[in-house]
C-alpha cells in the first residue's frame, strides 16, 4: 500500500501484537498498547481452532516480514450475508441471532419457518434425548397443522360450517404462518366463502381487527392454545424438559416471539466484540443492541466499556429510536433521551413525533389509516421535453410542473419499441406521476431507481450532461434529479464543465484556430474515433459492469480493458 516503507516498522508491530493475542501472552509482552486486549483462552477454545489461529498469525508475520503487506488492514469483520447463506450459517458476521425462529424465502416463491439449526445439536450436547429435543423444537415452531390440536381442530371448523376447500387452504397456510390468525384471514379463505358459507356481513369482514376465529365462537384461551400448537411460541422459554439454567445458552439479540422475555444485555454485545477485536486490524461490523428503556448514562457507559475493551468503533442501536410505536407509548418527562429525540423530530414536522406528544384522551389516527390528498396539476402547466438516445434507442421524457416549478408528472415514450415494453413504460410513468401528486418526494424515487441495470444501456447521445447510463430507468431519474433537484453528482458533465468548455472554445476561435476541415492544431488529419477504437480491438459493446465501450475479444468471451471484468469466462 502507499507509503508502506515509511510505515513498515509500525505495521510489523501491529501484526506482532495480533500474533501475541493468538498465543495469549502476558500483558508485559505487548508493544505500544495502553489497553491490553483479550487473547485466546486455550482452555475454552477447541484445540484444532487454536492451532489454526496461531499458525495463521505465524504465517502472517513471516510472509509480511519477507514480502511486505499489500493492504494497511489485514483483517476485517463484515456481515457477509451472501457468503454466510451459501455456507449454511445461521447468523452474519459475529452478530448473535436476533431470534431463534425465523422465516426463509424459497427460491420458487413463498416462505417456510425454520429454527436456528444450531439449536438441536446444542440441546444434544447439553444431554437431552432425541424425543425431548423434538418436543422442545415443536414447542418453538409448532406442528404447522391443527391435526391433534387441543383447542381448535379441523373437525371443529367443519362443525362451524367451514367448507372443505377452505380448510385445505388453511392447512396449506399453516405450514408457514407466523400466527394462527394469518392462516384465517379473508385473503386465505376468500371473501365469497365468508359471506355465503359462513353468512358474515361484508362490513364486518373488512372491519379493522377482524378475527374469524372469535366470530366463529372460539374463546381467546382456545385460540391461544391452537396458535401455540400450530405455530409455536417462537421462544424456548417454558419449553418442556428444558432446565432453567440452560436458558442463557439460547439468549438472542431480540426477544424471541411474543412470549419471549430474555434478551442479551448490551454488555454481552461489547464482550463479544472484545473477544474478536485483538485479531481485527480495522473496526467490526456489528451493532450494540440496547433496549428501549436504555438511558443516556447507559449509552455513555457503553462507549466507556468499549474503550476499556480496546474496541475501535462503536455502533449503538437503541430499540425504538426511530420514533415508532415504543416511543409514542412513553410519557413525556420520563426519558430524557426520548424527549430530546422527539424535540428534534418535532422541529422537522415528523408525524410520529406529533403522535407521541398528542394530549391524553385525544385519539391518534394510525399512520396506516392516514391518507394524503392528491395535489392536482393546473390545466395549463410548464415543463420540458428531453430527447436522447441510449444504445441506439430513442427516448422522450416530458414533464409537467406545478405553479411553483416542482415536478408533478412525467410522460415517457419509446415509440419504436415493442408494444409490451412501451406499455410497461407508459404505466410506470403513470405510477410515478400518481406518487408525486400524492406527496412522494422525488428524492425517494431517485434513490430507488438510479443505478438500476438492464438493457438498453451504455452511451447516451443527445443529452448535454448525461453521457453514460446503466438503463433507461436510470437515465430517466438522473435527468429528473439533475433538472429538479440540482443533483450534479448524477451526471458526467457538470454545469461548470460546460461553462469552461464554452469559454475555451471562444478563446480558441478568437486566437485564430486553424479552421481547415479534418485537421487538428498540428496540421495532421484527424482520425475517425470509430476506426481508432476498432484498431485497438474494441468490439463496440458496453461493459455490463462499468458501462464503458472497452470490451476486447478474450478467447471466446469479452474482457473489459477499463474494469477487468469478463462476460462469463475467465
Amino acid at each position: 500500500f502507499a507509503r508502506y516503507e515509511a510505515n513498515k516498522k509500525h505495521m510489523q508491530k501491529v501484526i506482532r501484537n495480533h500474533r501475541r493475542a493468538a498465543y495469549n501472552v502476558a500483558s508485559s509482552e505487548y508493544v505500544g498498547l495502553s489497553v491490553i486486549p483479550a487473547g485466546i483462552d486455550a482452555k475454552e477454545c477447541p484445540p484444532d481452532l487454536l492451532v489454526a489461529a496461531q499458525k495463521t498469525w505465524d504465517l502472517a508475520m513471516e510472509l509480511g516480514d519477507k514480502h511486505g503487506y499489500r493492504n494497511a488492514q489485514v483483517t476485517v469483520v463484515a456481515p457477509t450475508g451472501t457468503i454466510g447463506l451459501v455456507m449454511g450459517c445461521d447468523t452474519t458476521g459475529i452478530e448473535p441471532d436476533f431470534a431463534l425462529v425465523k422465516f426463509k424465502k424459497l427460491a420458487g416463491g413463498g416462505y417456510f419457518k425454520i429454527i436456528n439449526t444450531s439449536l438441536p445439536p446444542a440441546l444434544k450436547r447439553l444431554g437431552y434425548t432425541e424425543k425431548q429435543i423434538d418436543e422442545i423444537i415443536h414447542y418453538c415452531i409448532g406442528h404447522a397443522t391443527l391435526e391433534g390440536s387441543p383447542a381448535v381442530s379441523f373437525d371443529d371448523l367443519r362443525k362451524k360450517g367451514m367448507p372443505d376447500v377452505s380448510i385445505e387452504k388453511i392447512r396449506e397456510a399453516l405450514t408457514s404462518a407466523f400466527t394462527i390468525q394469518s392462516a384465517f384471514n379473508p385473503g386465505v379463505i376468500g371473501k365469497e366463502v365468508l359471506e355465503k358459507s359462513l353468512k358474515l356481513e361484508s362490513a364486518d369482514i373488512q372491519a379493522p381487527g377482524f378475527n374469524l376465529l372469535s366470530v366463529l365462537g372460539f374463546t381467546g384461551e382456545q385460540i391461544d392454545k391452537a396458535s401455540r400448537f400450530a405455530c409455536g411460541t417462537m421462544t424456548i422459554e417454558g419449553a418442556p424438559h428444558l432446565k432453567t439454567e440452560h436458558y442463557a445458552v439460547f439468549d438472542t439479540a431480540g426477544k424471541s416471539g411474543a412470549h419471549g422475555t430474555r434478551i442479551l444485555s448490551w454488555q454481552a454485545h461489547v464482550d463479544m466484540m472484545a473477544q474478536v477485536q485483538p485479531f481485527i486490524s480495522g473496526a467490526i461490523s456489528k451493532t450494540i443492541n440496547m433496549p428501549n428503556e436504555a438511558t443516556v448514562s447507559e449509552i455513555r457507559d457503553a462507549h466507556w466499556m468499549c474503550w476499556e475493551k480496546m474496541i475501535k468503533a462503536v455502533a449503538i442501536y437503541r430499540d425504538g429510536s426511530k420514533l415508532s410505536q415504543p416511543l409514542s407509548s412513553l410519557e413525556p418527562g420520563t426519558d430524557s433521551l426520548r424527549d430530546a429525540l422527539l424535540a428534534l423530530a418535532k422541529k422537522s414536522g415528523s408525524p410520529a413525533a406529533q403522535a407521541a406528544t398528542q394530549p391524553a384522551g385525544q385519539p391518534v389516527i394510525p399512520m396506516t389509516q392516514q391518507r394524503k390528498k392528491r395535489s392536482t396539476l393546473p390545466n395549463r402547466r410548464n415543463g420540458y421535453t428531453q430527447k436522447a438516445k441510449i444504445g441506439g434507442h430513442s427516448i422522450f421524457i416530458r414533464t409537467g410542473e406545478y405553479e411553483d416549478g416542482s415536478l408533478g408528472e412525467i410522460f415517457l415514450d419509446m415509440h419504436k419499441e415493442g408494444a409490451a415494453f412501451r406499455s410497461l413504460l407508459n404505466n410506470f410513468a403513470i405510477a410515478i406521476s400518481l406518487g408525486l401528486q400524492y406527496g412522494v418526494p422525488l428524492e425517494e424515487y431517485v434513490d430507488a431507481f438510479t443505478f438500476t441495470r438492464f438493457e438498453p444501456n451504455g452511451m447516451v447521445m443527445g443529452h448535454q450532461n448525461i453521457k453514460m447510463t446503466t438503463s433507461v430507468i436510470d437515465f430517466i431519474f438522473r435527468d429528473l434529479a439533475f433538472s429538479y433537484l440540482r443533483r450534479a453528482d448524477l451526471v458526467q458533465v457538470k454545469p461548470d464543465d460546460l461553462i469552461a468548455t464554452t469559454t475555451m472554445n471562444d478563446l480558441a476561435n478568437k486566437a485564430g484556430q486553424d479552421g481547415r476541415s479534418g485537421q487538428n492544431s498540428t496540421g495532421q488529419p484527424e482520425q475517425n474515433p470509430g476506426l481508432v477504437a476498432r484498431s485497438i480491438g474494441y468490439e463496440g459493446d458496453p461493459c455490463p459492469e462499468c458501462g464503458h465501450f472497452t470490451l476486447v475479444r478474450n478467447g471466446t468471451c469479452l474482457k473489459c480493458e477499463t474494469c477487468g471484468s469478463t462476460t462469463g469466462c475467465s
